[in-house]
């Protein structure tokens, strides 16, 4: 069979780009190398646009009905400044959640069979098919080490920051920054938080509400790396009581229901985003720093990028390259902001920069609430930088 659409990667950019092309009527093939149900490295919280998807989607129910619990309001600390608010209402949405991945992957996963897709797991992809300089397909390799060969118009990688679909691609990285963090995180039973961010001046500190407990993140300038890794639980501990103390008086109560996990890889990226026969979505065309935790809504955003973009122009190769280019112009405007965004969140060096835009927000209300609209992604960055902000901060 010689499907439309291989969709390699399961998960939160994956799962939606699969399900959504064959909405449009598409035979789709995803395949995972890893088995479903699992977990992955994820700040897991999706803000209120992401959440909208979902709904729009219609799985949002099913997110809701694994016990996830709507997180309607954002704490923000950093020295004497102390911002808590929620982003505006995107349509019906007021909440954001937090599910745990190996729940949300299953709802995306099961969406995308439920509009036709075939979805294998357990089946690594080791070679792009090419012919007269076009991908045609996939060389892939299942349990027990049988290969097949996959064939389709369009092969999409949704594989992650080291995407073998992009490798094999060849694909160009066209904007990069070094990496700004590290990070380490587990999850607690007993602390009662909302969603809370930390700023202290050596570190950062998350607290996200999931299903089952509180996930609590500790990020450390890279430079620390080194550092950190040689005795991480303990450096970890070490950061949430330095930077969020009376978050850490509640640990010092609560009991631990995970090991530690965590990263020093965290890039920060542009891919070149397709050529013949092959396109990128999610941190396979795009990653950043996790500490402003945009990664699953952007994944969500560019599969629908994607899938907008092409339509029914699969099999008209001249609109398909056309629709090709269009996605990855599209990409590339929208991300932008927030990548710069969180470049400056991220960067230890500027902490001052910071804590004087911060201060300037917290003394207005409407500042305030364009704030969290921004960091959410309800409203462009812009439409944060008004004349009052602007004179705050000269002043």
């Amino acid at each position: 069979m010689e499907w439309d659409v291989i969709v390699v990667g399961a998960r939160c950019a994956g799962g939606p780009t699969a399900m959504l092309f064959a909405r449009q009527g598409y035979r789709v093939l995803l395949l995972d190398r890893a088995a479903s149900r699992t977990d992955t490295l994820s700040t897991l919280y999706i803000q209120q646009p992401g959440v909208s998807r979902l709904e729009r989607w219609g799985l949002l129910d099913a997110v809701k009905a694994t016990g996830c619990p709507p997180l309607d309001r954002t704490v923000y600390e950093i020295e004497d400044v102390r911002l808590a608010g929620c982003a505006s209402p995107n349509g019906t949405v007021h909440a954001s959640y937090a599910p745990r991945r190996h729940l949300l992957d299953e709802i995306l996963v099961e969406g995308a069979v439920a509009a036709g897709v075939e979805f294998r797991d357990h089946c690594g992809v080791n070679e792009l098919l090419v012919e007269d300089g076009r991908v045609i397909g996939v060389r892939c390799t299942a349990p027990g080490g049988r290969a097949t060969v996959e064939r389709a118009r369009l092969v999409v990688g949704a594989d992650g920051m080291r995407s073998t679909v992009a490798e094999l691609a060849g694909a160009r990285t066209t904007v990069e920054h070094p990496r700004l963090t590290c990070a380490y995180y587990t999850f607690w039973d007993g602390p009662k938080t909302d969603f809370e961010l930390y700023e202290g001046e050596r570190g950062w500190v998350s607290a996200v509400p999931t299903n089952d407990a509180v996930l609590i993140s500790a990020y450390f300038p890279q430079d620390r790396f080194e550092e950190v890794r040689t005795d991480a639980y303990a450096a970890y501990l070490e950061g949430v009581k330095v930077n969020a103390p009376a978050l850490f008086a509640q640990m010092e109560r609560a009991e631990r229901t995970e090991r530690l996990r965590g990263t020093g890889d965290q890039r920060n990226y542009f891919r070149e985003t397709s050529g013949p026969g092959w396109a990128l979505v999610g941190d396979a065309a795009h990653h950043k720093d996790s500490i402003t935790a945009r990664g699953i809504g952007d994944a969500f955003l560019q599969a629908e990028l994607l899938v907008d973009a092409i339509a029914g122009d699969l099999h008209d190769e001249v609109r398909l390259t056309a629709a090709l280019e269009a996605y990855g112009t599209e990409l590339v405007a929208q991300l932008t902001p927030p990548y710069q965004g969180t470049l400056l969140v991220a960067q230890a060096d500027a902490r001052e920069k910071r804590l004087a835009l911060l201060r300037a927000v917290g003394t207005s209300e409407d500042l305030t609430q364009r704030y969290f609209d921004t960091v959410a992604g309800v409203r462009p960055v812009s439409e944060l930088y008004t004349p009052e902000l602007l004179a705050r901060l000269q002043g």
